[in-house]
C-alpha cells in the first residue's frame, strides 16, 4: 500500500508564519480565521486523506474504471469514500454560505486540497472539476440556474465538468463544432467532446456539464462560443430528478496514469439534443468559461505540488530502509540516504515541493484578498498578482512535480521501474498535469502575452518590488540569510533583466513566443528563491530550538546553491537564444 503522511507542519508553516493569519483576519467573512481553526482544519484533513484516500491510491491504479452500457463504474472503495467526504463536509469548505458553503478561505480550502491530491489525485479530480463548475454557475449563471444546481454541487450531492474541446479542436477552442439551437426557456445541444474528467461516473445521481457550443448565428473563432449548464438528468422545478437528458458517454480513455479518474468521450443530442440552459450572455462562453478554468488552472498547479509531495516521501521511505553500499567515511554498509548523490535527489525534490507549495498557497492569498478585501485598490492589486502567477503556479509547478516524481523513481534504483513499489505510479500520474488546462506552452504563452506586454510588464514589476522588499527584510533578519539573499537577489536582477528585455523586443511576436517557456520557468524558479527567502526569515527570527526551522533554513540554502542557479542559463537562453528558436526552419526538423 502507498503511504502517505500530510505534511501539515509546513503546510501550517507557510499559511501562519510566512503569509500570517491576520492577513486573512482582515478579509471579509474571514474574521474568525486563526492559528487554532487553521491546524484544526489541517489535522482532520489529513486523517481524512491518510486514512481513507490514500489506501484507495494503489487500488485505483490497478482496477481503474470501466465502462458498462451507459454507467462508469469507479474503483472499489470510490463510493463509500465519496460519500464520506460529502458527509464530513469537505466538498463545501470555500463555497459561498449563501448557498450551503462554509465560506472558509481558498488559502486554506488549497492546503487541505493539496493533501487529496497527493493522497489519491484520481480522487481529488472529482471535486476539483466540481469546484470550477460552482465558480462558473455562481459568477455567470442566472438566480434560477444558481438556485438549481449550486446547493447540490456544493453538498456534493451532485458533481460538474467542464466540457470544452473536441477530436478536431485540440486546444484551439475556435474551431468547436458542438451547436446550440434556441427552444424557449432552453437550448438543444449537439457535438461531442474529449477528455471530459468524471464526465459519467457512479458517484453521484446527477452530474452538470458545463459545455462551450455555438449558437447558429454565432460569428466564427472563440468570439462565437457560448457557455451552457447541461445535466445527466433534467431537474423540475421542486428540485427532484426528471427524465435523462439526450447525452451520454460513448467510451472512456486508456491513460498513462489516473486510471481511478474516468476520463469520458461525451456525446450531445443524439436523439434530437441534449436540453442545456446558457450561462452568462451568449457569445462570450469562453470569457465566463475562464473563470472555471483558472481555477482549474491554479488547482492543477497544486496538483504538482501534491504528487511531489507524495513521490518524494515515498522516495524519503525507502531510501530510509534500504541498505546498499557504503556511504564515504563510514565504518560499514549504509542506508542509501547517506550517500551523496541520493541526499542530492532527495533535497532536490523536497526543497523544489517546499518552494511550488508556497507560491501556489501565496497565488491562493491573492484570490482571496482580490474576494473579500474592503478596499478596492488592494482588491484589484491582488487581482493582478493572482492572474500573474497563476500560469506560473500552473505550468512551473506542474513541470516541477513531474522532475521530483522521476527522481523518486531515480532514488528506487531498479525497483523504482517496478509497479508494485509504487514510485512508477506517481511518474505516471504527473504526466498529465503538464497538460491538464492549458499545456506549458499556452501557459507560457499567456504569462508573455496576456500578463507581461499587455500590461507594459506593471504587474510583473509590482512583484519585483515585493520580492526585493522581503529581501530588505531578511537582510536585517541578520548575518545567517546571506547566501540565500545574495543568491535571491542575482535571480531577481536576473528575471528583471528579461522582463526589460521581452518589453523592448515586443514588436516581434516571434521572441517572445520562442522565450516564452524559458521565461516561465525562470520566473517560477525566482519565485521559488523568494519563497525561500520569506522562509529563511521566519526561521531565523524562531532561533534553532525547533529543528523544523533548522530544516527550513537547509532546504532555502540548498534550493538557493543547487536549484537558483538554473536562472542563469534559463537568462542566457533567452536573450541569446530565442533568435535561434525563432529563426529555426522546420525543414530542418
Amino acid at each position: 500500500m502507498l503511504e502517505y503522511a500530510a505534511p501539515l507542519r509546513d503546510m501550517s508553516f507557510v499559511i501562519e508564519e510566512v503569509i500570517g493569519c491576520d492577513r486573512l483576519a482582515v478579509l471579509e467573512g474571514c474574521e474568525e480565521v486563526s492559528a487554532d481553526l487553521v491546524d484544526a482544519v489541517l489535522e482532520e484533513a489529513g486523517k481524512f486523506a491518510s486514512g481513507v484516500l490514500a489506501p484507495l491510491n494503489r487500488v485505483g491504479d490497478v482496477e481503474g474504471c470501466r465502462l458498462e452500457g451507459d454507467v462508469v463504474h469507479t474503483p472499489e472503495g470510490w463510493r463509500d469514500a465519496y460519500a464520506a467526504f460529502c458527509e464530513a463536509g469537505w466538498c463545501s469548505l470555500a463555497m459561498n454560505p449563501e448557498h450551503g458553503g462554509q465560506g472558509l478561505p481558498k488559502l486554506i480550502a488549497t492546503a487541505v486540497s493539496e493533501m487529496w491530491d497527493s493522497a489519491n489525485m484520481a480522487f481529488g479530480l472529482c471535486p476539483l472539476l466540481t469546484n470550477g463548475a460552482i465558480e462558473a454557475i455562481e459568477q455567470h449563471g442566472d438566480e434560477n440556474l444558481q438556485a438549481r444546481y449550486l446547493e447540490k454541487l456544493i453538498a456534493g450531492e451532485w458533481t460538474g465538468t467542464m466540457n470544452l474541446t473536441e477530436p478536431q479542436a485540440g486546444s484551439d477552442l475556435s474551431a468547436v463544432r458542438t451547436r446550440a439551437e434556441p427552444r424557449g426557456d432552453h437550448y438543444l445541444i449537439t457535438g461531442q467532446k474529449i477528455f471530459i474528467t468524471y464526465g459519467e461516473h457512479d458517484l453521484t445521481e446527477n452530474i452538470i456539464h458545463l459545455v462551450l457550443a455555438r449558437l447558429p448565428d454565432a460569428p466564427e473563432g472563440t468570439r462565437g462560443i457560448s457557455l451552457f449548464a447541461v445535466p445527466k438528468f433534467l431537474v423540475n422545478d421542486d428540485g427532484s430528478l426528471g427524465e435523462r437528458n439526450d447525452l451520454r458517454c460513448v467510451s472512456i480513455e486508456h491513460k498513462l496514469g489516473i486510471h481511478g479518474s474516468p476520463t469520458a468521450v461525451m456525446s450531445y443530442g443524439d436523439n434530437g439534443g441534449a436540453v442545456g440552459y446558457l450561462v452568462g450572455e451568449e457569445n462570450r462562453g469562453l470569457m465566463h468559461m475562464f473563470t472555471m478554468m483558472n481555477a482549474a488552472r491554479h488547482a492543477v498547479g497544486r496538483e504538482g505540488v501534491a504528487v511531489g509531495e507524495a513521490a518524494y516521501q515515498h522516495a524519503l521511505k525507502h531510501a530510509r530502509e534500504r541498505i546498499q553500499g557504503q556511504a564515504p567515511g563510514a565504518a560499514e554498509r549504509s542506508a542509501i540516504v547517506e550517500h551523496p548523490d541520493v541526499k542530492r535527489m532527495l533535497m532536490t525534490m523536497k526543497s523544489q515541493v517546499e518552494a511550488t507549495r508556497a507560491l501556489s498557497y501565496v497565488c491562493a492569498l491573492a484570490y482571496d484578498v482580490a474576494e473579500r478585501h474592503a478596499d478596492p485598490d488592494a482588491r484589484a492589486r491582488a487581482a493582478r498578482r493572482g492572474d500573474l502567477l497563476t500560469p506560473i503556479v500552473k505550468a512551473w509547478s506542474t513541470e516541477v512535480g513531474q522532475e521530483v516524481a522521476s527522481l523518486g523513481v531515480q532514488v528506487h534504483g531498479g525497483m523504482g521501474f517496478v509497479e508494485e513499489t509504487g514510485a512508477a505510479q506517481y511518474y505516471r500520474d504527473a504526466r498529465i498535469t503538464t497538460i491538464y488546462e492549458g499545456t506549458t506552452g499556452i501557459q507560457a504563452g499567456d504569462l508573455v502575452g496576456r500578463k507581461t506586454l499587455r500590461d507594459g510588464g506593471a504587474a510583473v514589476r509590482e512583484l519585483l518590488a515585493d520580492m526585493r522588499e522581503s529581501l530588505v527584510a531578511l537582510a536585517a533578519a541578520g548575518t545567517g540569510g546571506k547566501a540565500v539573499h545574495d543568491a535571491v537577489s542575482a535571480g531577481v536582477d536576473r528575471l528583471e533583466r528579461v522582463v526589460d528585455w521581452l518589453l523592448a523586443g515586443a514588436a516581434d511576436p516571434r521572441l517572445g513566443a520562442a522565450a516564452a517557456v524559458n521565461y516561465l520557468m525562470l520566473a517560477g524558479t525566482v519565485c521559488g528563491g523568494w519563497m525561500m527567502a520569506e522562509a529563511t526569515r521566519v526561521a531565523l527570527a524562531a532561533g534553532d530550538a525547533d529543528p523544523f526551522h533548522a530544516a527550513k533554513l537547509a532546504s532555502a540554502r540548498f534550493y538557493c546553491a543547487q536549484i537558483l542557479p538554473r536562472a542563469g542559463a534559463l537568462e542566457q537562453a533567452i536573450v541569446d537564444g530565442s533568435e535561434v528558436v525563432a529563426s529555426l526552419d522546420t525543414a530542418l526538423l
